[in-house]
Parts: C-alpha cells; structure tokens; sequence
C-alpha cells in the first residue's frame, strides 16, 4: 500500500483532502469513478519567479465543482486560509493569510526569496454548515521557484537561536514523542535585555508551524492569550493549546503525527509590522 504524507498531517481535527495512489495485482472488478474531492483551482502564477514581487492567486474547488466561498471568521486564528510555503530543504517558509474575495479568489502578493521546489499548504477553515461540517483541511502543491534547485543543509538541533536581535531560548524539547501532545517553553529577550513583548499575528500571539525533513509531513499549532478562542490544536484525540501569560514566554503546544526530524518555525510579532520567524530542529521519537 502506498502511503500518503499528506493524509498523515491531518491538521487541526480537519479532512485531508488528498489522494493516494498505489498498484495491485489483483484482476479488475469493473470501474470506479473517481472520488470528489476538494482542490485548489486556477493557481497562478504557474511558474513563479524568485527574487520578484509577484501575486499568487488561487481558488478551492468544492466536490460540486463550485467555488468554495464560505469561511469561517471572527477571532482567533482558526479563520478563513492559512497560506503557508516552504522550500523543500526547510530553510525557507512564507506564512500569509490573504482575504477571500465574494467569488472565492485568494490573491497574495509575495516573493520568493531564493529559487528551488517549493510547497505550498493551504490550511482552510469553511465556515461549519449541515452541508458542510468540516473544522478544516489542508491542500497541497508542489511549485518551481525560478531555475535550479539548491539545497542548504538543515542545521542541528539547538536550544537558542537569535533573530534580528531577538534571542529565542527553547526547553523542554529534548524527548518529543510523535502523537504525544507536549509543551515547550521558549524564552524571547529583546535586543539589549529583558522580555520581549508579543502582538497579536493574525490572531495569535505566535504561531508554530511544523514540517518534517524529506516528506514535508506539516502541522500547524498557536500560542494565544488566556482569553482567545479557537486556540486548541487536535490530531486525532490528542488536544494541545499554546498558552502566554507574561512578557516574553511562549508555552508552544507540540503535536506531530510521525517520529523523525522536524522543522519548528516559530512566528511572533514583536513590534507594529515586525514578524520574526525562529527556527529549531527537533528530533521526534
């Protein structure tokens, strides 16, 4: 049987919509149409361009073939789609959350830093219906980025890592277990000393997005404020909730569906249009 990496990070209690293919030996019984699933249609540009400021633009097809239109908003950051990109040797990632319009286009303007194979996540939230009781789910699509595709080495594991300043200290991650629901803390000192203060980023105080070296395996957590709802990550009847109470400290929900080695890019908002991405390698037993 083959296995499918796409099915394996369902997500936040969501439907994977993917499928999976595989070849058998045994004799035909007739012919099965064709499952009706969920994709994403009119994806554009087809060939983007790296080091360019572009506008990706998509659209999620429903099994009727209609534009999906409806999604869920309000607060916290289970809302509308989550667009998440990274190159596929860990060293890059890109995390938007464009605007539906009323026909259900997506449009983002971005650019890819540095060429290679890319993949991208859209992490959607429909708005729950009778017709349509999904929490979310995820679709997926590899993309070239310009012309060749460089690979960095992804760096060992290590407790601290400084961006732009900010010194991000992790604890606790040294014996992670797949499918065990865990929490890290992480430390943030701004530049000069003292705790770094944290605001909201598209509706969390940080947000945690995991993916697994080789076969991109993604999951996806947040770290929200005690009064933010729609803050509890679920794989299958595993729940974590990432939690902050004071300046500076970010208790990170850790919830991942396959042992191996694992990118963590840690995003927080430190000041007004200032994201800072921190990266760890963890191992997962």
């Amino acid at each position: 049987m083959k296995r499918c990496g796409a099915l394996a990070a369902v997500g936040l209690a969501g439907l994977a919509v993917a499928g999976c293919g595989g070849s058998s030996s045994s004799p035909s019984i007739g012919t099965v149409p064709a499952a009706r699933v969920f994709s994403l249609a009119d994806f554009k540009p087809a060939h983007p361009k790296a080091g360019a400021q572009q506008t990706l633009s998509f659209m999620i097809q429903q099994p009727s073939g209609q534009p999906l239109t409806a999604y869920r908003r309000g607060a916290g950051p289970h809302t509308g789609v989550h667009l998440i990109i990274v190159r596929d040797d860990l060293s890059t990632i890109i995390h938007r959350h464009p605007p539906v319009r009323a026909d259900g286009r997506f449009s983002q303007p971005l650019a890819f830093p540095e060429p290679g194979r890319y993949r991208v996540v859209v992490d959607a939230y429909p708005k729950v219906t009778s017709e349509q009781p999904q929490r979310n789910f995820q679709l997926f699509k590899t993309i070239q980025v310009g012309m060749g595709d460089p690979k960095a080495k992804l760096p060992a594991p290590a407790s601290a890592v400084t961006v732009d300043g900010y010194r991000f200290k992790l604890k606790g991650a040294s014996h992670l277990k797949a499918l065990t629901g865990e929490s890290v803390k992480v430390e943030v000192q701004k530049p000069g000393g003292g705790p770094a203060s944290f605001i909201p980023y598209y509706g969390a105080l940080a947000h945690a997005i995991f993916f697994r070296r080789g076969t991109l395996d993604y999951f996806h957590t947040h770290v929200c404020g005690p009064n933010t709802p729609g803050c509890t990550s679920i794989l299958g009847a595993v729940r974590v909730r990432g939690s902050s109470t004071a300046p500076g400290r970010l208790n990170v929900g850790v919830l991942v569906p396959l042992p191996g080695t694992w990118r963590l890019f840690l995003q927080a908002q430190v000041a007004k249009n200032k994201v800072l991405t921190a990266p760890f390698t963890l191992k997962v037993a």
